[in-house]
């Protein structure tokens, strides 16, 4: 099992953030898993996993051993009355994975199309846009546990999925972050297929383009252009999304903010809580275009956080804290980010 040393994570990691990786090896099968599992020194030693690097900010070099998420494939495992159920391995790109459900005709991930990262890492995260989020389609995720090479089939029901969460990211009892590693994931897309189109951009395309009854294709096509409008593309500009997650308030907490500020976005959810939308927020307080050293607020988006050339991690967060600071002066909210700061 080839073990590579000294590794430069700069091209792994889509902020293009400069750190070193001591030890790294590429998982490209299960038995790759296990093969660390069993190694006399690797087994031991702690374990980041790594997949497109899409959500992660590195300030400092990483010392755990590095498992590079590269297992392929993508196929229809099952057709059933009421679903067609996906696998793919946990290497492979998540856009890529969306496109090729589209092209086969098995609609239904659509919505979330050109979310930067790897299938292994979408339900970790909980990854969602446009009105759906992983857990709608997840039928069930295959780990490995890290400490007994055991592998497991999960289903969706115990992933404990929220807003941007899961169990995979939760430590301590029942938490299984750094305990296992997600190698395959199966997804399910219903029939019949029905549309998920309560989102404003969606309706004003179909206004737009008189569809009211729009294809998966076209809503596929819509959201790229969308999403390729107003963020950044981290193969040209170092980005790692949205960096910081939409709060949830209560009905109360929210008719007092819209009483300072009547024009702030904000979205009632089934509970009776109503999402914030940080990005308006984040505006508001002036941060548009802002920099920190080589760390800047994207001009077109203020919920993204950009690399203008040589940031470094360090000063990422320094700009993220900022405006942490600047939104809870103004609002009373303090707003979480959504990669991990490594």
């Amino acid at each position: 099992m080839p073990v590579e040393l000294a590794v430069n994570l700069k091209p792994y990691n889509s902020f293009g953030l400069p750190a070193t990786a001591q030890r790294l090896v590429r998982i490209r099968s299960v038995a790759d898993v296990r093969r660390v599992v069993d190694h006399p020194l690797l087994g031991r030693a702690p374990k980041f996993v790594l997949g497109g690097g899409s959500n992660i900010v590195l300030t400092q070099d990483v010392e755990a051993v590095v498992l590079k998420m590269e297992i392929p494939g993508i196929r229809l495992l099952e057709e059933r009355p009421d679903a067609w159920i996906i696998e793919a391995g946990a290497g492979v790109s998540w856009h890529q994975l969306v496109q090729w459900t589209i092209e086969e005709g098995y609609p239904g991930l659509e919505n979330l199309a050109l979310i930067p990262g790897t299938v292994g890492a979408a339900p970790v995260q909980n990854i969602g846009a446009y009105g759906l989020e992983i857990k709608d389609r997840l039928d069930s995720v295959a780990v490995v546990d890290l400490v007994t090479g055991r592998s497991v089939l999960l289903p969706a029901s115990v992933c404990k999925f929220g807003y941007r969460d899961s169990v995979f990211k939760q430590s301590g009892f029942g938490g299984l972050a750094g305990k296992s590693v997600i190698t395959h994931v199966r997804l399910r897309c219903p029939k019949p297929w029905q549309p998920v189109l309560g989102y404003l951009e969606l309706e004003r395309k179909m206004a737009e383009t008189g569809t009211p009854q729009p294809t998966a294709r076209q809503i596929f096509d819509w959201i790229c252009e969308i999403r390729r409008a107003k963020l950044p593309d981290p193969a040209v500009i170092g980005n790692a999304g949205s960096f910081f997650k939409n709060p949830l308030v209560s009905a109360e907490q929210c008719r007092d903010i819209i009483g300072r500020d009547p024009h702030i976005v904000h979205y009632p959810m089934p509970d009776g809580s109503v999402k914030l939308a940080a990005g308006w927020m984040i505006d508001a307080c002036g941060w548009k275009g802002k920099a920190v050293g080589g760390a800047a607020v994207y001009e077109r988006q203020a919920l993204v956080l950009i690399n203008r050339g040589e940031a470094r991690g360090a000063e990422v967060v320094t700009l993220a804290r900022a405006i942490q600071e600047s939104v809870y002066g103004r609002f009373g909210i303090r707003l979480e980010t959504e990669p991990l700061l490594l």
